[in-house]
């Protein structure tokens, strides 16, 4: 490959006595380099690859006979779709720079593919861009699964160890969800029109909750179909949620780009898809304890409530009793009061009290026979009066008086007060007249 240095500017190394700190050197030197060395491919193996917690990649490119230091950073790593194994042969797009604190000559890297697949990684890089421009592979159009699912269904061959791993762990982890298969190859030239059409009937049957999308690890050619636009646009568009578990951890396709959610292997699709069913009995077992235990709060603070005002209740026999005695009461302390009154101001008292003891009688006369009349009335609506009859209340535990059979349930406990106490039952049939 050819590429041509250009000749320093005036004031560049030319020379001459002027001294330059070591900074400034090196701020020269990756000007250079940067500008005289163009971007290139370059191939080789990957050796001391690190991971940063930052994101960026930083690992050394090498043949039998040299090496150079790298870095990918964040943005253009998270690209690439899958995380390169030391070891491996690539091909590298790279800027030539230098690494100005340490004086370090390195590249930067734009891209890279896998060595001797590029045209491969082309067309994935192509389709990736295309469908991330459609909106296919934006997070936010991805929907939430289901927490708990009742029906689940898998997309793979039944000859798959990916099959079995994920039967293995539904089996585990909830036996109480059903798994419906849809067959399908998952490798070679008729695998894309098998696995659009189990989508398809997964789609139309509409009879699972979540959706699996499984296949075990394999070369990039093997796993070459998940990367293929008709799949991808048939998972995007599948009503059901679909979880995307092919490959390995390191291994990247399309379809874990437009599913809802990828996962690192099947086995880890199996887990994603549902809780474990000793969680979820967890959770219910101390939602049952803390109903329970408020259930039986609400009860006693209810039976005190209730015995409260059983201590305050009056019958109203009692109240009208009640009434008349405070009425008698107040005309003695009008007559005793009038007498003085009247010899004082020079009345007759024999006649004036004969007339108002006459006029106090006939009131009271009259506010007997109204007494006795609201008596008689409210003792025909005394319910005390009424169950000595023959009749009886019937209460349910909350105390509330049932008036309708069809609002008790067999085996619940009632409470039945006659005339003359009460009794603790059971209902054991209801019939509606």
């Amino acid at each position: 490959m050819n590429f041509s240095v250009p000749r320093p500017a005036e004031g560049g190394f030319s020379g001459g006595d002027a001294v330059l700190t070591v900074t400034q050197l090196n701020r020269r030197v990756a000007q250079l380099l940067e500008e005289g060395v163009p971007r290139l491919w370059v191939a080789g193996e990957i050796s001391n690859f690190t991971r940063a917690a930052s994101g960026h990649w930083y690992f050394s490119i090498k043949d039998e006979a040299a090496a150079v230091r790298a870095v990918m950073f964040r943005g253009r790593a998270q690209a690439v779709g899958f995380v390169p194994e030391v070891g491996g042969r690539y091909e590298f797009r790279v800027q030539v720079s230098l690494y100005e604190p340490r004086g370090d000559y390195q590249v930067q890297v734009e891209s890279l593919r896998r060595a001797g697949r590029g045209d491969l990684h082309e067309a994935f890089l192509r389709l990736r861009d295309q469908l991330t421009a459609e909106g296919l592979i934006d997070p936010a159009r991805r929907r939430p699964l289901p927490a708990l699912p009742r029906v689940v269904g898998v997309v793979t061959s039944l000859s798959a160890a990916a099959l079995r791993d994920v039967l293995s762990v539904m089996a585990r982890r909830a036996p109480h969800v059903r798994v419906v298969l849809y067959p399908s190859q998952v490798q070679g030239r008729d695998a894309v029109p098998q696995l659009c059409a189990a989508l398809d009937r997964a789609a139309g049957r509409a009879e699972v909750d979540t959706l699996l999308l499984v296949r075990g690890g394999g070369s990039l050619e093997d796993l070459w179909c998940f990367n293929d636009e008709a799949l991808a646009r048939r998972i995007a568009a599948c009503p059901v949620p679909v979880i995307s578990g092919v490959g390995h951890e390191t291994d990247f396709t399309i379809a874990d780009f437009v599913a809802d959610l990828r996962a690192p292997t099947p086995t880890a699709a199996a887990e994603l898809c549902c809780e474990d069913r000793s969680q979820v009995l967890g959770r219910l077992l101390a939602a049952r304890a803390l109903l329970v235990r408020g259930q039986r709060r609400r009860l006693e603070h209810a039976n005190i409530r209730l015995d409260r005002a059983r201590a305050q209740l009056v019958s109203p026999t009692q109240r009208l009793q009640m009434r008349r005695q405070r009425l008698e009461f107040a005309a003695r302390r009008l007559q005793a009061g009038l007498g003085p009154l009247l010899l004082e101001r020079g009345r007759r008292p024999s006649d004036a009290l004969g007339r108002l003891s006459a006029g106090m009688n006939a009131l009271l006369q009259r506010r007997h026979r109204r007494l006795d009349t609201v008596l008689a009335a409210m003792g025909a609506l005394d319910p005390h009066r009424v169950l000595g009859r023959g009749y009886a209340l019937v209460r349910r535990g909350d105390g509330m008086i049932v008036k309708n059979a069809l609002d008790l349930k067999i085996h619940e406990p009632i409470e039945i007060e006659f005339g003359q106490g009460r009794a603790q039952a059971e209902v054991t049939r209801t019939d509606f007249f």
